[in-house]
């Protein structure tokens, strides 16, 4: 009979409190694994975003974070509004006498290049503005080139697709100004399909509520961001919303303000001028990654306006808030750990007492004192590593059972397999090392059992 067995016929003899010592193992290896499983959908999470597909984000002087985590990630609240006309210098010569054209109004030097164009030809600049939800999720008024420019992904390579529908337009015959896009979480949680309507309540989930509806034209796939909880509608129509357009400030033509206050806007086929316009942010690409540190810095020289790094920001996020959370669950769990190793030091050691005698008749029988300590150490793994083992699978088993629901918030996909991370390899040696810090005393005790003493008790 070898040692591993007799091992294995101590913890049977013993079997309710070896059973007890090796559940609470396992629950200390489920909770590290859950606790890893997390830190790794945070972390895909993170990094899904961590590539926006554009450079930099232009806003309004304040936080910088608050700017990212706004314009990225849609929460907190806009810092201020920017106006209209700092969109207009981030376009080529063409592009941007063709939107003054299109929108309308009084702009000294309409023909000529924007400010910035150099920096972002072959790039792109879109417009976001925020304010209003559509429930719990935020309502983001953008241009259709939201979704026919950007890219997501790791390396900002996917298309965005639509489950149903399309992209809106800048206008339609059969909507007008009034059309939207939905996020795939957006949807489900709304109940909303491609054809219904909606209408957004300002700058609160359970604010005042606009007159004007929106139609859904497209749904999108689920992509794993931010944007899979928003809710995107033209940005025409978001400024012909009642509160949405600027204090009129020019007073040298009061005729035009009383027109323009006086007429039906949901029935009225021109867009807002531009002189009542502001955005809360500007998503830019520029043409040479190189040109972005230059643009920034040009930027931010202006009173009003800010350029940050989305990446930048994402990234301090995740090292100054994120990172030192996970530690800090992961060191707890480590503690868990050591109290279940603990509990096997207890268990083995209090049984001692009643094995004297059987350890006494293995000595008589010709065993020696280190084949007597071995056989309780194998008992400390047996039991640590039969422990995490159940740990082990019941802690994944529970990643697959949540995985419906992280994958509706977030897209992103557990499986068994991709969320085993790599601080589970240290787990078997982790265990091997507590079960043998844990198994050493009763075996010295058992080492030093005196045979003459215990063999007739």
């Amino acid at each position: 009979m070898n040692l591993l067995h007799i091992a294995f016929r101590n913890m049977q003899q013993r079997g309710l409190a070896s059973a007890l010592t090796m559940f609470s193992m396992s629950l200390g290896v489920a909770l590290v694994v859950v606790v890893l499983s997390v830190s790794w959908v945070v972390t895909e999470s993170f990094e899904r975003n961590s590539n926006v597909g554009y450079h930099l984000i232009v806003g309004s002087k304040g936080g910088a974070l608050q700017l990212a985590l706004n314009t990225v990630y849609y929460l907190s609240q806009p810092i201020e509004v920017i106006p209209y006309e700092d969109y207009l210098e981030l376009l080529p010569k063409e592009q941007r006498a063709a939107e003054i054209r299109r929108i309308g109004g009084r702009v000294a030097e309409p023909d000529r290049a924007g400010e910035y164009a150099g920096f972002t030809e072959g790039g792109f600049a879109i417009p976001l503005c925020l304010g209003d939800y559509l429930g719990p999720f935020r309502v983001v008024g953008t241009k259709p080139a939201f979704f026919e420019e950007l890219r997501w992904g790791r390396s900002s390579e996917n298309e965005y697709s639509f489950s149903s529908g399309r992209n809106f337009v800048d206008y339609s015959e059969e909507n007008g100004f009034f059309e939207a896009v939905l996020g795939s979480l957006v949807a489900k949680e709304m109940g909303k399909k491609v054809g219904d309507t909606f209408k957004t309540t300002h700058g609160d989930p359970e604010g005042e509520g606009h007159g004007i509806a929106f139609k859904v034209v497209g749904i999108l796939d689920s992509t794993g961001t931010p944007n899979d909880r928003a809710a995107f509608i033209n940005i025409e129509g978001f400024y012909l919303l009642e509160g949405h357009e600027r204090a009129y400030e020019d007073q040298a033509h009061p005729d035009e303000l009383k027109e323009y206050v006086e007429r039906d806007r949901a029935d009225e086929a021109e867009p807002l001028p531009l002189e009542k316009r502001d955005l809360t942010a500007v998503l830019v690409k520029v043409g040479q990654p190189l040109f972005a540190i230059a643009l920034q810095k040009r930027i931010n020289k202006q009173l009003q306006t800010q350029a940050i790094s989305p990446i930048k920001q994402i990234t301090d996020m995740l090292g100054t808030f994120v990172r030192p959370v996970q530690l800090a669950f992961l060191g707890t769990t480590i503690v868990v750990c050591i109290v279940s190793a603990i509990s096997i030091l207890v268990s083995i050691y209090n049984s001692m007492n009643e094995r004297k005698h059987d350890i006494a008749v293995m000595r008589a029988l010709g065993a020696r004192r280190d084949a007597v300590l071995m056989v309780v150490l194998l008992e400390s793994l047996l039991i640590a590593i039969g422990g995490g083992l159940l740990g082990w699978l019941g802690g994944h088993a529970l990643t697959l059972l949540a995985g419906p629901a992280v994958e509706a918030r977030t897209g992103i996909q557990i499986g068994f397999l991709n969320t085993i991370t790599q601080l589970e390899w240290y787990l078997v040696p982790g265990l091997i090392v507590l079960a043998t810090l844990a198994g050493i005393i009763p075996a010295f005790v058992a080492y030093r059992t005196n045979v003459s003493q215990n063999l007739g008790s």
